[in-house]
């Protein structure tokens, strides 16, 4: 019997395979790889507008941030000796554009050139009309400027906030101050001179922020200062000269406490520094000071010990030398002591003098002293002296008068100053310093003997000789006068003069060092002459009467008081 069949599970009943799927034809599989590409290329669009998109936008903020990096920097505030503001800081706007974001470009120069016209030309047009992503329009605008430009509301147009130099006493100390560019950079006076000590590096390290920077203190005192650049203008206009110089200069320091020179310039308008005719006469223009330097041949006579004060001189006939005459302006045609030499600026006997010392004495002295050679100091504006190519036996002897040879201002006062405190040749400064250090850097140049008769001598001149209207009763004012005729095409002009007087206070204890230059004084009035004497020389005696008090010298009256005596 067969077996009977058992009966099926249902894990037993046949599985059923499903019907295979159509295979798509070529035109379907085009139609997917062709969408597929549509929306790669359009990805790939957008990708790369946003990377441009990036860039642009970084480019724009670099330029941004480039023009942030190249606007001024901060500086330290300039600041005399007393703590008086003579250069600060003040925020100042300045215009910039970006191109890319101006829509009108006439519309844009239409509205600025209603503020500035000057930018109404083609090439800010063509500027604006560009690609570029940052331009400047206008550095240092004035509040009422940014207010107008504001007012605008043109697109693509802003203000970037900067430092601007300011100088509060204007022309006041403009010499020694000096100036600053567009960019708050040091480019003449002590503002270069910080720079180059140490503001540039200190910048570049990028640790001059406005809250570190110290005031820089100058040795200069504000009151003075004023006091010269006054009276040598008032000078100026009495007697019609064409320039002028004052110098105080501290005799135990070498801190020069006032330096003037005009025509000057006004900081605060740097197109005013540019005129050839206010540059700094007394540090960086060079001049015959004529019988200024008889101080300096008396000096160097005494000093070598061939001299002496109580020596005396023929003056009675001229010299003839080199096919010259030298003479004197108002010869005593008599022998003349040393004193008499001084006093009465004999020519004849400054010759004879430095004859007696030799030409080389003449030559080691004045190196010696600081005459031959470029003056050490911080102030950049310094001129280098014009020496003779050949210094023979004539050269030498109108040196020993102060023709021949072209110096600074402050050389002469500096050189004066050894003269007449000890024999000690002090570097001059422009910064505070004490006397300790200036001990430590003084060259004894000549004997404490010569000193003390040069003493004598520089007041023995105001009490009796050409000096007499620098007289400041109560302050033993000495000095000696200089008529120097200027030269024009290589010849001596006798109409046109450069007068000076240089002095110093009391003579009994020198202090201070006066030095005053007039170029081309004129008569103060028909009938008299022009001479040092006449006009400069009564500005030193004015400055010193109003400066005595300030720099606290004390005047000293009675018996004895109008003289001195050679001690040392």
């Amino acid at each position: 019997m067969a077996p009977s069949a058992e009966p099926k599970s249902f894990l037993q009943h046949r599985i059923v395979r499903p019907r295979a799927l159509p295979v798509p034809s070529r035109s379907v599989k085009s139609r997917v790889w062709l969408t597929m590409f549509a929306f790669a290329t359009v990805y790939a669009m957008i990708a790369t507008r946003l990377v441009m998109l990036g860039l642009a936008e970084t480019g724009e903020a670099s330029a941004y941030i480039s023009a942030q990096d190249s606007i001024a920097a901060a500086r330290p505030d300039l600041v005399d000796r007393n703590g008086e503001i003579l250069a600060t800081d003040i925020k100042t706007a300045s215009l910039y554009a970006e191109p890319r974001k101006i829509i009108d470009v006439d519309e844009a120069i239409e509205g600025l050139s209603s503020v500035f016209p000057d930018l109404r030309n083609p090439t800010v047009r063509k500027r604006l009309a560009s690609d570029a992503g940052f331009i400047w329009l206008k550095r240092e605008l004035t509040p009422g400027q940014r207010q107008k430009i504001h007012d605008l509301g043109i697109p693509g147009i802003g203000f970037l906030e900067e430092n601007r130099r300011f100088y509060p006493g204007g022309p006041t100390a403009s010499h020694v101050t000096g100036i600053v560019n567009v960019d708050n950079e040091g480019i003449a006076g002590m503002e270069l001179a910080v720079d180059r000590a140490w503001l540039r590096d200190l910048q570049a390290a990028g640790f001059a922020s406005e809250e570190a920077l110290e005031p820089v203190k100058l040795s200069i005192d504000l009151r003075a200062q004023h006091v010269v650049r006054d009276e040598v203008r008032q000078a100026m206009e009495r007697y019609k000269a064409i320039a002028g110089v004052g110098i105080v200069l501290d005799i135990k320091t070498g801190e020069v406490i006032a330096m003037s020179s005009l025509p000057d310039f006004d900081p605060n308008d740097r197109s005013d520094a540019l005129d050839k005719d206010k540059l700094n006469r007394a540090t960086a223009g060079v001049y015959e000071m004529g019988s200024v330097f008889k101080g300096f041949t008396v000096a160097m006579a005494l000093d070598s010990g061939k001299v002496t004060v109580e020596d005396s001189f023929d003056a009675t006939r001229p010299i003839r030398a080199g096919g010259r005459t030298i003479n004197d302006f108002h010869g005593k045609n008599r022998i003349l002591s040393v004193p008499e030499i001084f006093i009465y600026s004999s020519n004849i006997g400054t010759v004879k003098m430095m004859l007696a010392a030799g030409i080389e004495e003449q030559q080691s002295f004045l190196k010696r002293v600081g005459l031959t050679s470029k003056l050490d100091t911080e102030l950049p504006e310094i001129a280098t002296p014009l020496l003779p190519k050949r210094w023979r036996e004539l050269e030498a002897m109108t040196i020993s008068f102060g023709h021949g040879i072209s110096v600074t201002p402050m050389q002469t006062a500096v050189a004066a100053a050894a003269l007449l405190n000890g024999g000690r040749l002090i570097p001059p400064t422009f910064f505070p310093r004490d006397q300790a250090t200036a001990e430590a850097l003084a060259e004894q140049v000549v004997t404490k003997r010569t000193s003390a008769v040069m003493r004598y001598l520089f007041r023995l001149n105001v009490l009796s000789g050409s000096g007499r209207r620098a007289e400041v009763p109560g302050y033993l004012v000495g000095g000696k006068t200089g008529t120097a005729e200027k030269i024009e095409n290589g010849r001596y002009v006798s109409n046109k003069r450069r007068n000076s007087f240089l002095s110093a206070f009391p003579m009994d204890e020198p202090r201070y060092v006066v030095l005053v230059v007039l170029d081309e004084p004129k008569p103060e009035r028909e009938g008299i002459g022009a001479t040092a004497g006449l006009n400069a020389a009564p500005t030193a005696g004015a400055i010193i009467r109003r400066i005595a008090p300030m720099l606290g010298v004390l005047p000293k009256f009675g018996e004895g008081g109008d003289t001195i005596s050679i001690s040392y």
